[in-house]
């Protein structure tokens, strides 16, 4: 199907997360030196340097890697796979717990053949192994997929949509999706932090300010008067 890209902007994303650890190093400098300093950082040094273990599978390996879809490239098996009615994400990371999944598959005999008995083995059989592996889940829900692995400790996962994702329990008792209430009398959820600290609590915000809601309080504390932002206002440079 050709090259895919990702669902959202990941580029922007860590290149903002390096930025703010770029941040947090650089005020660190200054609490212990006095001296300030600025910070370059670019989208497409993020992109290169996120690609970690495939950076080194070619600058140590001199192995160009080769775009496998949901698939591992050092690891196998470790991708999706499709179920009865989904899909689910496989994740053995060892031959141990390959040999435990190849029990609860009812396909013991894997675990024994020399083409998969080890991770390298697999890796390089993986084009005999992923087919056997795909009609046998095939045979399952994702459910009874789910609960099999997790009787033996083989790490697994459901394929879930955003809705599925944002109404997990696990997501909701963690409470990083909250209601603010909005200018314009609803309620606005919004995914919160993913951070949470043993001892600072991090305060409620508010929902997404409507257009030019704070442009008055912003520009007031830049020093800007009264009839400069009318101004500004009425040749429709702000709202």
């Amino acid at each position: 199907s050709g090259p895919q890209k990702v669902g959202v902007a990941m580029a922007d994303i860590t290149t903002g997360m390096n930025a703010t650890i770029a941040i947090l190093a650089a005020l660190n400098h200054r609490h212990q030196t006095g001296e300030g300093q600025y910070i370059d950082i670019s989208l497409l040094e993020t992109q290169i340097s996120v690609m970690a273990n495939q950076n080194m599978n070619y600058l140590i390996g001199g192995t160009v890697p080769k775009g496998r879809g949901n698939a591992h490239p050092n690891i196998v098996p470790y991708q999706v796979f499709e179920t009865k009615d989904g899909h689910f994400i496989l994740a053995v990371g060892n031959d141990g717990q390959f040999e435990k999944f190849a029990n609860i598959a009812e396909r013991p005999e894997w675990a024994t053949d020399a083409r998969f008995n080890t991770n390298r083995a697999r890796v390089e059989n993986r084009d005999l192994l992923v087919p056997e592996i795909e009609a046998v889940t095939i045979k399952k829900t994702t459910a009874e997929w789910l609960a099999l692995c997790q009787t033996v400790s083989v790490p697994c996962g459901p394929v879930n949509t955003i809705e599925q994702a944002l109404n997990d329990t696990q997501i909701i008792d963690r409470g990083l999706v909250q209601s603010y209430p909005h200018p314009a009398g609803v309620e606005v959820k919004q995914v919160q932090t993913p951070i949470h600290y043993s001892v600072s609590k991090l305060q409620k915000t508010s929902a997404p300010p409507t257009l030019g809601q704070h442009s008055d309080d912003i520009l007031k504390d830049m020093g800007l008067k009264s009839d400069q932002i009318a101004s500004l206002r009425q040749k429709g440079i702000i709202n």
